[in-house]
C-alpha cells in the first residue's frame, strides 16, 4: 500500500521542489537559502552559491558565462543552481543579487562575527550569541516553507495522536513541542529512547502523526521510527536543517531549519536547537489557531490546575 507513497514522496521532496516555489524567493532570502542548501550541493554549484552569497553585487554585474568562469564551472551549472535556488533562469537570480546588494549597502551596521575565542571577554561572548541567533532566526523564516507548513499544521490539528522523535538537543525541542500540545488537549509524546519511539510508531496508522527532529537529517535513530509511522500510514513531518537527507525519503511535509554557523564552543548540535524552536512554535500555533475552539478552554484548564503552584503559599 505504501510503495506508492514512498514513490511520491520521493518524488515531491526533493531539495529542488522544497525550494522551489510558484514565486522566486525574495532577495532578502537568498543567502539563508544558500546557507541551507550549499551542503546537500555538488561541489561545484557550491562555488557558484557561494560566490553569490559571498558578493552579491559583483556577481550581480556579471553574465552566466563571467559567473561560470569566475567560479571555474560551466554556465549549465550556473542555471541549475539558479534554479536549486528556487530562480526559473540566471536572469531572475541576477536581479535577486542587486536587490540583495541595494539591501547590505542601505546603511546597516557591520555584521559583527560569531565565532567565539576562548578568551573572549564575557560581554563578547552575549553579543556574539545575540547576533548568532538572532540571524538563524531570520534565515529560518526567510527560507521556511510556509505552504508545507500549512499542510503540517492541518494534519496535526486533526490528528488522533501525535508521536515526536528526537535525540540530544533535538529531543529537548521534541519535549518542548509535546508539553505545548498536551496543553491545548491534544495526544503528543516525545520520545527519547529510540527502542521506545519505534515501538511506539509501530502503533501508529492513518489519521495519525509523527514528527521527526533532526538537524543533519540522518540520524538513524530517529529516521527508523519515521520509517515505520510512514509505513504504518502516519502523516509524516521532518524538522531538519538538511531537507536533502534520509529523513526526507520517509517525510510528508519537510520543514527545513536554518543551518546553523558552527564553531568549536558551539557545534550545529546546540547551535541548531534556535531554528528548531522556531518551526515547532511556529506549528503550534497554526494548530492552536485551527482548534481554537477547544485549544483555548484547555489552555485555560491548564493554567488554572497549575495556578497554586506558582503562588506563595500561605499559613
Amino acid at each position: 500500500m505504501n510503495e506508492g507513497r514512498k514513490y511520491l514522496s520521493r518524488v515531491t521532496n526533493p531539495v529542488k521542489e522544497i525550494f522551489s516555489g510558484d514565486a522566486p524567493p525574495a532577495p532578502a532570502a537568498l543567502a539563508a537559502k544558500v546557507r541551507t542548501l550549499a551542503p546537500s550541493m555538488t561541489r561545484s554549484m557550491q562555488r557558484v552559491a557561494e560566490a553569490v552569497a559571498d558578493d552579491p553585487a559583483g556577481c550581480a554585474a556579471l553574465t552566466v558565462t563571467g559567473l561560470a568562469e569566475l567560479t571555474g564551472t560551466s554556465e549549465a551549472t550556473v542555471v541549475r543552481t539558479a534554479r536549486l535556488l528556487g530562480y526559473p533562469g540566471y536572469r531572475d537570480l541576477r536581479l535577486a543579487l542587486a536587490g540583495l546588494a541595494a539591501h547590505q549597502q542601505s546603511g546597516r551596521a557591520p555584521a559583527v562575527t560569531a565565532d567565539i575565542a576562548v578568551d573572549d571577554p564575557i560581554a563578547d561572548v552575549v553579543a556574539k550569541l545575540a547576533y548568532d541567533e538572532q540571524q538563524t532566526l531570520a534565515d529560518t523564516a526567510a527560507g521556511l516553507d510556509t505552504i508545507q507548513l500549512g499542510a503540517a499544521v492541518a494534519a496535526a490539528s486533526t490528528a488522533r495522536r501525535i508521536d515526536i522523535y528526537g535525540v540530544g538537543a533535538s529531543c529537548l525541542v521534541g519535549m518542548d513541542l509535546a508539553q505545548k500540545l498536551l496543553r491545548i488537549g491534544l495526544i503528543a509524546h516525545a520520545h527519547a529512547d529510540p527502542h521506545l519511539a519505534v515501538t511506539n510508531a509501530v502503533q501508529l496508522r492513518s489519521g495519525d502523526v509523527a514528527i521527526a527532529i533532526t538537524h543533519s537529517g540522518s540520524t538513524g535513530d530517529v529516521i527508523e521510527p519515521l520509517r515505520v509511522a510512514f509505513d504504518r500510514g502516519a502523516t509524516t513531518i521532518a524538522i531538519t536543517g538538511r531537507p536533502g537527507g534520509p529523513v526526507s525519503q520517509y517525510a510528508d511535509h519537510v520543514l527545513t531549519t536554518s543551518t546553523a554557523r558552527e564553531s568549536e564552543l558551539r557545534p550545529a548540535a546546540m547551535s541548531s536547537r534556535t531554528s528548531q524552536l522556531l518551526v515547532v512554535d511556529c506549528l503550534f500555533i497554526g494548530i492552536a489557531q485551527r482548534t481554537y475552539e477547544t485549544a483555548a478552554p484547555a489552555l485555560a484548564a491548564s493554567y488554572e490546575a497549575l495556578a497554586h503552584r506558582h503562588s506563595p503559599r500561605t499559613r
